[in-house]
């Protein structure tokens, strides 16, 4: 769950959109043919690594990058798992205790 600000903070799609017009970029030289997205050398920053960051309530490890609560806590909140502000009032949900 994340609010509008953040949305453009998500992590990106590893491999790119088969169905565009690829074969201009890769005769531009912007884009090699068969190089491994995830294990690029310029991209250690925007790369997906699973095991960096944590919830700061349950220490489960984030399926975000840059994210501060996992998915479980922060729509038991109703916060944003990134910024952490509040976007949903959960007081009239039903929700288990864990």
């Amino acid at each position: 769950m994340v609010c509008k600000k953040c949305e453009k903070k998500l992590s990106k799609v590893a491999a790119p959109d088969p169905f565009q017009a690829t074969s201009s970029s890769i005769k531009d030289g912007s884009r090699k043919v068969g190089e491994n997205k995830l294990l690029a050398r310029g991209s250690a920053k925007s790369r997906y690594q699973p095991y960096q960051r944590h919830c700061k309530d349950c220490k489960s490890s984030t399926t975000q990058n840059n994210a501060k609560y996992c998915h479980g806590c922060a729509y038991r909140k109703g916060i944003c798992s990134i910024c952490g502000h509040k976007i949903l009032d959960t007081s009239g949900y039903v929700m288990s205790s864990k």
